[in-house]
């Protein structure tokens, strides 16, 4: 027995023994941390969002779903730090469905009425929002015709534009936003020059609740496009740009009436709401200080364009945009107007 354990003891202290030993401790340890690592890592599931960006529309410069949308989806995917997964679909609705397959929110920044990717498949928007799923429309994917799609819409989002009832001139709102809401968090309030549509045809009672707000005057429309009795008598009044509601099936909508200049994705703050209120949107807590994204660079905003006959350089937002001209006065008028 004495002559076992001596012949241990020397084994024990043996250099080549304790490399082996220590090599064994050590594998043990990294197999260990990597294990629970990958369980860690596996636990931090990353919240599903689908983009649906629209077909080419307007010149260069506007309306560029496809690129805005990936500049957005860049912001929260590489640049947030946060656990969301934005997947974009360009050119409308996508033609294979499996992309909404465990999505959280659905975001539509399109052109509307006809053109809208929701025409012919309600039914399916309707099953994902029965769900819980959160929807948000941006600028004129707000736009549907009164009636059946419209009352879509006010059960969806919280409301509309509507033909004749809403409009969309272009001019410079100092926006403020809601104090409190998790959408403000970061964003004290800004200023930009959009077509900034107002007016918007809300449910009746009201279920939106005001986010992003601003008051339109003569002096800060620089362009009329569909000019109505209602859009006038708005003048001088706090109008609503950004809606949001919690919707009886659990999900949450946003309206947002901004976007369609695409220089403006390079204003920080203008970026930050809207980044803020796609996690809202998505039930994400957004971050105390708002969603951090990196700055976007004048070459960054002409990367992606969508091919147009006249291809526009887009540059960077300057204080020039916000002191335009105001417009010459017009008639009323809108598409369908006799």
């Amino acid at each position: 027995m004495k002559s076992l354990k001596t012949r241990l003891i020397r084994l024990l202290a043996n250099p080549a023994t304790i490399a082996v030993v220590a090599a064994i401790g050590v594998s043990a340890a990294v197999f260990s941390l990597t294990s629970c690592g990958e369980k860690a890592f596996a636990a931090v599931e990353k919240t599903k969002i689908v983009f649906i960006a629209g077909k080419k529309s307007h010149p260069s410069g506007q309306h560029e779903f496809n690129a805005g949308a990936i500049l957005l989806a860049r912001a929260l995917n590489e640049q947030s730090s946060l656990p969301v997964e934005v997947k974009v679909v360009h050119n409308g609705w996508p033609g294979d469905e499996s992309v909404f397959e465990g999505a959280k929110a659905i975001v539509i920044y399109s052109d509307g009425n006809a053109s809208h990717p929701a025409n012919g498949n309600e039914a399916k928007i309707e099953a994902m929002l029965a769900k819980g799923v959160g929807i948000m429309c941006m600028h004129y994917a707000v736009e549907v015709p009164k009636g059946e799609q419209g009352e879509r819409f006010k059960k969806w989002i919280g409301g509309h534009y509507e033909s004749g009832y809403s409009t969309n001139p272009h001019w410079t709102a100092d926006v403020e936003i809601k104090e409190g809401h998790p959408i403000s968090r970061g964003v004290p309030g800004f200023s930009a020059n959009d077509e900034w549509y107002y007016n918007m045809r809300f449910a009746d009672p009201k279920t939106a609740e005001d986010i992003v707000t601003g008051v339109p005057t003569r002096e800060k429309i620089n362009r009329y496009i569909h000019w109505t009795p209602d859009g006038e008598k708005g003048l001088g009044k706090r109008q609503t740009m950004m809606w949001a509601v919690e919707r009886p099936d659990g999900g949450r909508g946003i309206g947002f009436t901004g976007g369609h200049w695409h220089r403006n994705w390079a204003i920080d703050d203008f970026r930050k709401l809207v980044l803020n209120a796609i996690l809202w949107t998505a039930k994400v807590e957004v971050p105390e200080g708002g969603v951090v994204s990196q700055p976007v660079t004048e070459a960054q905003l002409n990367e992606n364009l969508d091919p147009k006959d006249k291809m526009e350089h887009v540059a960077l937002p300057s204080k020039a945009d916000l002191t335009q001209p105001a417009a010459e006065n017009v008639e009323f008028r809108w598409p369908g107007k006799k």
